[in-house]
């Protein structure tokens, strides 16, 4: 028999809203469609495809093929014990018959079922119809609304419900029939609204699937984002070359101009080409992160003056809406040509006086109070990792010098960058101007490392200041918040010292930061601090090995085995880690990781750490035990000058040679032995053992 035809409907819900936050317009329309999404499934309502709109002014999700209603629920309920169910003479009790008729059924009717422990109960099993859709979109658009990674909510006039911006109107169609609700201030309907100038009137939608293309054509007003982003990349990239040059698109900045436009219309403008004399990182500075405008490059990459603007108008004059840019963008050039005369007026170095009087944080002082001790720490770094000492001294004196200059002052994100301009103008070394650039480095995921070896020590050093001294105070990150931005200097730490591959012994580092911070007391506590901090950063590291453990192969067990072995550098956990992967690919790891967790849960019973005595030879008995301790002679040499120089895929090769001898001594010997001199001496033998291989990694950590 052919199951009923289950009816479907697409479904549209449309959000109007005053101008959504830009940057977080395309995280909130992924998530609006994916618990919108969540939600139906997750009630049991069959779905097609999901398509997601968003514009400035509203969030919106068409799904295809929506089932009207749910399928029928197979419920299930357990009802009170037999016991309390009947009195003694087996009359049913109250709790037997409200069970009952709460059910809908008769007493006689319900079954019965038992417990992992053999209690019995009275059970109800049947089935409830489904709900219909409709019934249920108003709570699961609520919930979906709710859950929106919105950075700041509001709430407006007497309303007091809250959201990231006053909602004016809300569309809920499920095929032709508006579904009934009221949320944000607003009831439902089938009303939408087009562009705010160009299509101002309210615009009926007869179904779900005329949606996007009614607000197109009626509207003005390209729904869906990544068509309007596409659109565009098209225009500047056309307009860029039929002005001769190459559009420099910064794809943040394409998302964030596709979220502030509804109907975009690309525009072009000029600047005075005296203004091409500032720096490069001035002008995509004020035209980018300031005007939201697309540079213009030549052939050779040099930049034009000319850029290109996206307004959100088909303007019947388009030459005002270009004036307009042009006279906006004039003032802003005008002042940075201003400040950057001002500021090579003063060498940057006379500004290193002027941080004393900056505060940088309550507690731990001055920016020149930071600035020395991030010099401290930077020579010592220097000193292992062969950079220029007397450059690496400089730089850092000087790297944050630029926090007082008036250009940084008006554009906060060239900081370090208008650093290096102002030494390289005050006749400083290349090398001391570029680590003051880079020691900001790396300033986000993906972002470029330093270049140099000064960069590097002083990039260092001004991160782990920073997370010392945030730690000492107590104001560490606590579930995502982290106004410090500890975890992004934590992960700069990483991938300095990974990528170049630089040698570090990480609580030395970390305990003269602690040490340089100024508050009372903070010795006694160095340790402690310390210990937090490092397990702080090694989280990090863990983290980032996980995320590509598909490729890596390493596992959270294996990460924990090595950081078993207390490694001082993040170098040697990488070196570990590469070598454990390759042992455990042998035939002889499970077999050793086996004899590792019985070694190490003996020692723990019987108390004794590792190798804490000396094997008496004239105590092994047993030939498997004389056996072993003579593998292990054999061999410790070999084991302990591989572990030296970091060979540690060397040293377990040697170690897996010792399978045979293990596996026979806890197959033949008993180490609990009677006698207590050689239960002693069995204990010493397997602690002999341990401190083999937790020299390079914990197995017993490591699963099997």
């Amino acid at each position: 028999m052919s199951s009923p035809r289950v009816e479907r409907h697409d479904l549209l819900v449309e959000l109007g809203t005053e101008e959504l936050p830009p940057k977080a317009l395309s995280a909130m329309s992924t998530a609006f469609a994916e618990g919108l999404r969540n939600g139906l499934t997750g009630a049991g309502i069959s779905i097609g495809a999901v398509e997601a709109f968003a514009t400035p002014r509203r969030l919106a999700v068409l799904v295809r093929r929506v089932a009207a209603r749910q399928p029928e629920q197979r419920v299930r309920r357990r009802g009170p014990p037999v016991s309390v169910a009947f009195d003694a003479q087996g009359a049913p009790t109250r709790a037997a018959t409200a069970f009952a008729a709460s059910c809908a059924m008769e007493l006689s009717s319900l079954g019965r079922e038992r417990d992992a422990r053999g209690t019995e109960y009275l059970a109800y099993e049947g089935t409830r119809s489904g709900q219909t859709t409709a019934e249920l979109l108003p709570a699961l658009v609520r919930s979906a609304l709710d859950a929106l990674p919105i950075p700041k909510r509001m709430h407006w006039g007497a309303l007091t419900e809250l959201f990231v911006r006053p909602v004016h109107w809300l569309v809920l169609l499920f095929g032709r029939q508006v579904v009934p609700a009221t949320m944000l201030g607003v009831t439902s309907g089938a009303m939408t609204r087009g562009h705010r100038f160009m299509a101002p009137k309210a615009l009926r939608l007869t179904s779900p699937g005329s949606y996007a293309q009614t607000l197109l054509t009626r509207g003005k007003v390209v729904a869906r984002f990544e068509t309007r982003r596409d659109e565009i990349h098209a225009q500047i990239t056309s307009l860029a070359q039929k002005l001769g040059g190459r559009a420099i698109v910064d794809p943040a900045l394409l998302d964030e101009v596709t979220a502030l436009v509804e109907w975009p219309v690309a525009l072009a403008g000029r600047f005075e080409e005296r203004f091409l004399a500032l720096p490069r990182e001035v002008l995509l500075s004020t035209l980018q992160a300031h005007q939201r405008y697309f540079a213009l490059v030549d052939a050779q990459g040099r930049l034009l003056p000319q850029f290109i603007t996206i307004a959100n108008i088909a303007s019947p004059q388009p030459e005002l809406v270009r004036a307009g840019n042009e006279r906006v963008v004039r003032p802003r050039l005008a002042d940075a040509a201003f400040f950057w005369e001002q500021d090579r007026r003063t060498p940057l170095a006379a500004r290193r006086a002027g941080l004393d009087a900056v505060s940088f944080q309550a507690q731990l002082g001055s920016l020149g109070a930071r600035t020395t001790r991030i010099a401290a720490l930077a020579r010592t770094i220097a000193a292992h990792i062969g950079a220029d000492a007397a450059h690496t001294a400089r730089a850092a004196e000087l790297a944050k010098c630029d926090l007082l200059s008036a250009m940084v002052g008006e554009f906060p994100e060239l900081q370090g960058t208008m650093g290096r301009y102002y030494a390289l103008a005050d006749g400083e070394p290349a090398e001391v101007a570029e680590a003051i650039a880079e020691h900001y480095r790396p300033r986000g995921a993906g972002d470029a490392l330093p270049a140099s070896r000064v960069g590097d020590a002083v990039a260092l050093a001004d991160k782990i200041d920073l997370l010392a001294g945030i730690f000492a105070i107590g104001q560490r990150p606590s579930g995502t918040r982290d106004p410090f931005a500890l975890r992004r200097a934590a992960i700069g730490v990483l991938r300095i010292l990974l990528e170049h591959r630089l040698e570090l012994d990480l609580p030395m580092l970390l305990r003269q930061a602690f040490n340089a911070q100024p508050l009372q007391g903070l010795q006694a506590r160095s340790e402690t601090l310390t210990q937090e901090l490092q397990s702080y950063i090694l989280e990090r590291l863990r983290a980032q090995y996980l995320e590509r453990s598909a490729d890596s192969g390493i596992s959270t067990e294996m990460i924990d085995a090595v950081l078993a072995s207390r490694p001082r550098s993040v170098l040697d956990i990488d070196a570990r880690l590469r070598a454990l992967v390759s042992f455990l690919g042998r035939a002889e790891s499970a077999s050793l990781i086996a004899a590792n967790k019985r070694t190490a849960n003996i020692l723990r019973k019987s108390g004794v750490s590792e190798a804490a005595a000396p094997i008496d030879v004239a105590l092994l008995r047993e030939p498997a035990e004389r056996a072993l301790a003579e593998a292990m002679q054999g061999l410790r040499g070999d084991v302990l000058s591989a572990t030296e120089r970091r060979d540690y895929a060397a040293a377990l090769d040697r170690l897996a040679s010792l399978r045979p001898a293990v596996d026979a001594f806890f197959d033949q010997v008993l180490v609990n032995d009677a006698d207590p001199a050689l239960r002693a001496n069995r204990l010493a033998l397997l602690g002999e053992l341990r401190t083999l291989f937790v020299g390079i990694a914990d197995l017993s950590c490591l699963p099997g």
